[in-house]
């Protein structure tokens, strides 16, 4: 995936846990530095391996969307996204918080972050940080066989912790998201990036596919032989 891609950044793993596997990881995974999650997705983009748990996810709407703590009342209420004027009134944020999809709280005592290719037990999603044509392509294969249309879910926020990873966890479906405001003010994300996330039991089935499309449509393309043609007729 990342050779044909070209990816900059890693794709990460990403594995919700329980106590036992905590107690066994911990001592491989950085659990102590305080961290939104779309830090900790940036980080390990960058290499790096992280714990996220209650005692120092920083984020209070990813720390509810994983179930490590409750929604804070100011989220809930809406009041929070529309004293940031993310939204026109409280009634609009708090419709926004409504429909995040969450996990049950207490759950999962914690999350891990891994650069894919070295991470040590199964991940449950893959999320991928990129350019938009990049997770085309992904999302592309991911259809190959079926032809089927893809629907995207985002309230465009918690869209690193929401939307490219508890819903396709929950969902078992790929999704893509725009990025939000969380992500694009605390982390270096370009402005040409969005996120893709990706059922880890649909990895391989997707890469199969991503190598075959490599093979002709890709090529082609990259190459822009129509619009080059076409320039070339308006000179």
């Amino acid at each position: 995936m990342k050779e044909i891609l070209n990816l900059k950044r890693e794709p990460v793993g990403v594995k919700f846990i329980k106590d036992t596997d905590k107690q066994v990881l911990k001592d491989q995974y950085d659990g102590e530095t305080k961290t939104r999650y779309c830090q900790a997705l940036m980080r390990a983009g960058n290499g790096e391996k992280i714990l996220i748990t209650a005692e120092n996810i920083s984020c209070p709407a990813s720390a509810a969307a994983f179930g490590l703590k409750p929604l804070a009342e100011a989220l809930a209420t809406g009041q929070m996204l529309y004293n940031m004027g993310l939204f026109a009134t409280p009634e609009a944020g708090k419709n926004a918080m409504g429909s995040m999809t969450r996990l049950k709280l207490g759950e999962y005592s914690g999350v891990i972050l891994s650069p894919l290719a070295n991470i040590e037990i199964q991940p449950d999603v893959v999320v991928v940080e990129s350019f938009p044509e990049h997770l085309m392509w992904l999302a592309l294969a991911s259809i190959y066989e079926t032809g089927e249309r893809l629907e995207f879910n985002s309230a465009i926020f918690q869209a690193t912790c929401v939307d490219a990873t508890v819903i396709p966890f929950v969902t078992g479906k790929i999704n893509c998201s725009l990025g939000c405001f969380g992500c694009r003010e605390a982390t270096n994300i370009e402005d040409s990036e969005n996120l893709l996330g990706i059922p880890y039991d649909q990895l391989d089935y997707v890469v199969k596919n991503l190598e075959k499309l490599s093979l002709k449509p890709m090529v082609r393309a990259r190459a822009k032989q129509a619009f080059h043609s076409f320039s070339g007729c308006g000179n």
